[in-house]
């Protein structure tokens, strides 16, 4: 049953199982290089000597605010945008220079859009053959064929694009995507159009995929906790240039300044000032290490892990004043005496927690980030 008489589409979602893990085609992974990469449009400058490399056959995921260049970066390795300075390189073969581009068809870079840009006059199939023009018609078909089966489209060959739901068409995308085989494959916000309710299954699936074709791959996101899952390692983007690039765990632990922290997790932020290398703060002292005797810093404290809630006299005196429930967690508002805005903690759900409840808090020291000021 296909197109617009199969019930699956007209519930907008699709009942149809991905095909089998580990049957996607293999690619010969590439290394990416960006060196000094600055790219200015209409007298501003969106990309800023930006700087860094994927290794052949890992995951990045591009993380940053929106208007921060992520997908500018993408579409000069693409061979989709000129540069102004700099040098991107391929495997170290110079693909783009003040006066040097080398053209997409040739750079083994494959793209997938944040809007999947499927053509649609073209059925499945002849979307997905679309990027093997050089190949016989018989090999074409063969490795889209083979595409669309991994991603569980095989038996939707001949509809067309609408008659698909949107993680329908993210799966035909990406199928278009790996049928050339590409070094190194780019996805673009890849699961920012589906619902919360398809986005993990998705995610996962497409991630098997990834990895079986041994692509080097950079995925753009705004969503700290999707890289978080996705990459190996990720890449802080602010203006036009990466501030921080890491795995995930380091990352988090040690973001290079309290904007990166800021943009990884909600923080509530204490002012302190530093005595025999400790800040003092309502909630306990914490490490200093490095700032001398009357430097003011910054105390970030995470919604998870930095607070313990313990019974009365055990900590530091707080009141419940606010409690939202979130899928089998607490959202909580902790009022503090000597902090002006409540602390937000965020936990395994408890019914005794109630709002209006006094309880102790309990700082965890080593979940606790310590900056200077901006």
């Amino acid at each position: 049953m296909t197109g617009a008489n199969n019930p699956s589409t007209r519930a907008g979602v699709s009942d149809q199982p991905w095909g089998q893990r580990g049957t996607a085609s293999v690619s010969f992974a590439s290394a990416l290089k960006f060196a000094d990469v600055t790219v200015q449009l209409d007298g501003h400058t969106i990309l800023d000597k930006l700087t860094f490399d994927l290794r052949p056959g890992e995951v990045v995921c591009l993380l940053g605010e929106s208007g921060s260049g992520k997908s500018t970066v993408l579409r000069v390795a693409a061979g989709l945008q000129s540069i102004s300075s700099g040098e991107v390189r391929v495997n170290d073969v110079l693909m783009s220079a003040q006066n040097v581009h080398v053209p997409p068809q040739k750079r083994g870079v494959g793209l997938m859009f944040q809007d999947f840009a499927l053509f649609p006059h073209m059925t499945l199939l002849q979307n997905t053959m679309f990027g093997l023009s050089d190949l016989p018609k018989k090999d074409a078909m063969q490795r889209a064929t083979a595409a669309l089966k991994r991603v569980g489209l095989d038996h939707r060959c001949d509809d067309y694009p609408h008659t698909l739901s949107g993680g329908q068409q993210q799966r035909l995308a990406l199928a278009r995507s790996i049928a050339p085989r590409p070094g190194i494959l780019m996805l673009d916000e890849p699961f920012s159009s589906l619902d919360a309710r398809l986005r993990e299954t998705v995610r996962t699936e497409a991630l098997a995929i990834l990895r079986e074709t041994r692509a080097t791959t950079l995925i753009v996101t705004h969503d700290p906790e999707e890289a978080m899952v996705l990459a190996d390692r990720i890449a802080l983007l602010r203006n036009g240039k990466i501030i921080q690039i890491d795995d995930g765990a380091r990352l988090y632990e040690s973001p290079v300044d309290l904007g990166a922290a800021r943009f990884l997790s909600p923080l509530a932020e204490i002012s302190a000032i530093v005595q025999s290398g400790k800040a003092q703060t309502p909630l306990g002292t914490v490490e200093a290490p490095g700032r001398s005797d009357g430097a003011e810093v910054i105390v970030a404290i995470r919604p998870t892990g930095a607070l313990t809630l313990g019974k009365i006299g055990e900590g530091v005196p707080g009141r419940v004043v606010a409690k939202r429930k979130a899928l089998g967690t607490d959202l909580l508002e902790v009022a503090v005496a000597g902090i002006d805005a409540p602390i937000h903690i965020r936990r395994a759900s408890d019914p005794a927690l109630t709002r209006g409840l006094d309880v102790s808090l309990r700082l965890n020291p080593e979940h606790v980030l310590v900056f200077d000021p901006n």
